[in-house]
């Protein structure tokens, strides 16, 4: 689905919605800092959750952990700092599903820094039959995806790009897999909701990729 296609969700501004899907991303000069916000440390918004397009609540607290999975990744840990929407250089939508699409990334800047737009579509009745069956017969099972795409998705925010392993995080199913076995086998380390707080979703590739861009 198109940027241009997707709903304004609620809070959202025609003018920032606007800025959103036509600003053009501004020529980089060849020295500036490519890391997301420019260094070390990541100011981020993250909208409340909308029943209106799927999310539910607590899954603003699952945005949450992903960005911070990734921080901890860094050594040292990449400071996370809370922000206004309109400064800041990390924000998190929900926004409805479509076209089985479960997530997206736009880059931006803010004040000639790297920032993104990470929109996550955590309505899972919308992803095809196997994956809404699966989901409603397992809340955790439906809450490992939508932290997953937030995981996903953060991960191109902060430079990451698609690979072709299926044991990557960063992997894109263009390569073909099995899409309930992706999400599945993070559920399988999961005996409750509170472990997703110290289960890694990541690869030791995904590991390597991230520090070597955030030394």
């Amino acid at each position: 689905m198109r940027m241009n296609q997707l709903r304004r969700p609620k809070g959202l501004s025609t003018a920032l919605l606007g800025a959103l899907l036509w600003s053009p991303v501004a020529a980089c000069a060849q020295d500036r800092d490519p890391r997301l916000g420019g260094g070390r440390e990541v100011s981020y918004f993250i909208a409340a959750e909308d029943p209106d397009v799927g999310s539910r609540p607590g899954d603003r607290d699952l945005a949450l952990q992903a960005l911070q999975a990734w921080a901890r990744l860094a050594t040292p840990a990449v400071a996370l700092v809370p922000a206004p929407e309109e400064t800041a250089a990390l924000r998190v939508y929900w926004l409805p599903a479509g076209a089985g699409l479960y997530g997206e990334m736009r880059a931006r800047e803010v004040d000639g820094k790297p920032a993104a737009d990470v929109f996550v579509h955590p309505d899972t009745d919308a992803l095809g039959p196997d994956i809404a069956l699966a989901a409603r017969a397992d809340p955790l099972f439906r809450d490992a995806i939508v932290y997953l795409t937030c995981v996903h998705e953060l991960g191109h925010a902060f430079g990451l790009d698609h690979t072709a392993s299926f044991a990557d995080i960063m992997y894109s199913f263009v390569y073909g897999g099995d899409i309930h076995a992706y999400f599945m086998r993070f559920r399988e380390k999961l005996g409750g909701l509170e472990d997703i707080r110290t289960a890694s979703p990541f690869s030791d590739a995904d590991v390597e990729t991230f520090q070597a861009l955030y030394r």
